[in-house]
């Protein structure tokens, strides 16, 4: 009879289990989900993160149309709309030309709202897009995915068809741009600026610095946008603003100090990071051939090494022919006089190099996809940071102690041979450097689950409304609680000034006080002072 009972109650568990995963699954499915993607940058580093989002989607069974200056291919799942006619694309550039945009904070913020406003007409400028909008483009979408800029003009896109966004932004949270995206700013003491120099404001000269930079880039930014809408309004500025339901971001507390974040904000930092292939034979013959391991060194698509000034290209070449390791030296010009242990190549397949275990230095100038391959990778790096987030990326692999930075134009052979020398043969760099692989590699899920799960939990909830933050809804001034600020100060100047009447009756009706008000309260605060005096006199004699 027990037996019977104990059968009864084990079946009603496991129909019961059976009965809530299929209605779960019935109550909420999300399969085959249409969605809408556009890029707004015309850079290779930005679309590679992109498509790294929209593959996870494809890959999961939903269809992505794309609206993109920077072309892959039609696929299964997936088509492509190109943009790439009259879009201003960032190519790769001679050094001198790249740094006087960029690289310092002032230009770059300076000249951005222009530039973005160029991405924007850019985009609107191309017929299909405008059927889209029109409703001449036939498909039902379920959702928008798009790079976010500090003009808006993507909330014309999503009011119009009414439809949630999604942003994906290629880096760590725009510091300048936070509050327009989330609603949240972060406070400027604990939180770097992403143009600031070091991961953590530590000093009170950083802290200084780092809120007056915020300061200069959110004013400049919001008055270049009002002074374009005056001048050149486009009808996506009349359009009310749609917040995001999501954000993906390229970060990951690895690599990014810790800060707090609303809960719409989800990091898949990595998730371009593809499973290692194999290498080319010639690259793969000069490493294994290699008695003391292999240096890595690139700087990147954006800035071309061969542009370097060429006494800096001389002191890499005397400090590399003077280490017993191997060197691949991604270079795209022609180089006189290469070091019997270099190998030039204008491309390396980087991902794949950086997981081979014969690796033991990565010399970068710290773009964020660089960084979580050397991350990924287990790999030390010399740091040469050159402009945008690039300082604070390398400076956060400093903090974890697996890297050195340096000034590029200011290096020389001694220096850099011995900082190189510091990284390979200190065991703490390459010991710490996998301390940080094994925290990357540790999560609950995979970037590209997190983004097919919220992208998915999005349309379940119909834009999931819920998860945006209260902060979008207050103007300024009150987020900042200047307006609680201004009643206090004017109640407590009120008080006072009464305090002060009421003083100034006492003094011109009660006849033993002072002549003047503020002699009385003078006489009111040290009176008791002598008085006390006196008394502690008079009881020691």
């Amino acid at each position: 009879m027990v037996s019977n009972s104990n059968n009864y109650s084990h079946s009603s568990v496991i129909v019961l289990m059976l009965f809530f995963t299929i209605s779960n699954r019935w109550i909420l499915p999300v399969e085959n989900a249409k969605i809408l993607a556009v890029e707004t940058i015309g850079c290779k580093s930005h679309w590679n993160f992109m498509s790294a989002v929209l593959r996870s989607l494809t890959n999961a069974g939903h269809s992505v149309t794309v609206f993109t200056p920077i072309t892959d291919g039609d696929r299964k799942n997936y088509t492509e709309v190109d943009l790439s006619k009259n879009f201003p694309i960032l190519m790769a550039k001679d050094m001198k030309e790249t740094l006087d945009v960029y690289a310092s904070p002032f230009t770059y913020i300076n000249m951005k709202t222009g530039l973005n406003k160029r991405y924007c007409d850019s985009v609107y400028g191309n017929q299909q897009f405008n059927e889209l909008i029109i409703g001449n483009y036939k498909a039902d979408f379920d959702v928008i995915i798009m790079e976010p800029l500090s003009v808006d003009c993507m909330s014309y896109l999503a009011s119009t068809l009414n439809l949630p966004i999604i942003y994906v932004i290629p880096s760590p949270m725009i510091s300048y741009a936070e509050r327009m995206f989330t609603g949240h700013l972060s406070n400027p003491a604990v939180v770097s600026n992403l143009l600031s120099q070091q991961a953590v404001p530590k000093t009170f000269v950083q802290r200084t610095v780092n809120t007056a930079l915020l300061a200069y880039c959110i004013l400049i930014t919001t008055y270049d946008e009002w002074v374009l809408r005056i001048t050149n309004p486009r009808l996506y500025d009349l359009s009310p603003k749609v917040h995001p339901s999501i954000i993906f971001q390229n970060s990951h507390y690895i690599t990014e100090s810790s800060r707090p974040v609303v809960p719409s904000l989800v990091d898949i930092g990595g998730i371009h990071l593809k499973p290692s292939k194999s290498i080319p034979q010639d690259i793969l013959d000069f490493i294994e051939d290699s008695h003391h391991g292999v240096i890595y060194f690139t700087l990147g698509s954006i800035i071309q090494s061969y542009t370097l000034p060429e006494h800096i290209i001389n002191s890499f070449k005397e400090a590399f022919s003077n280490v017993p390791q191997k060197v691949l030296w991604k270079f795209e010009g022609e180089m006189k006089d290469v070091p019997k242990n270099v190998m030039i190549r204008k491309w390396f397949p980087q991902r794949d190099i950086l997981l081979h275990p014969k690796i033991k230095l990565f010399i970068s100038h710290g773009g964020i996809s660089g960084i979580y391959e050397a991350v990924d990778g287990g790999v030390p790096v010399l740091g040469f940071p050159l402009f945008f987030d690039q300082p604070r990326n390398i400076d956060n692999l400093v903090n974890a102690e697996m890297a050195i930075s340096m000034d590029l134009f200011t290096i020389n052979k001694e220096k850099l041979l011995n900082n190189i020398l510091i990284l390979i043969n200190n065991e703490k760099y390459m010991k710490n450097a996998k301390i940080a692989s094994q925290r990357f590699k540790d999560r609950p899920m995979s970037p590209e689950q997190s983004v097919v799960y919220w992208t998915e939990y999005v349309i379940r909830h119909k834009g999931a409304s819920h998860l945006k933050y209260h902060g979008h809804n207050l103007s300024w001034y009150q987020y900042f609680l200047l307006d609680i600020i201004a009643v206090l100060f004017t109640f407590i100047s009120l008080v006072l000034f009464i305090i002060y009447n009421f003083l100034n009756f006492l003094c011109k009706y009660t006849s033993y006080v002072p002549k003047y008000s503020h002699n009385y309260v003078r006489a009111l605060l040290i009176w008791p002072w002598i008085n006390n005096l006196y008394n502690l006199k008079y009881l020691s004699s």
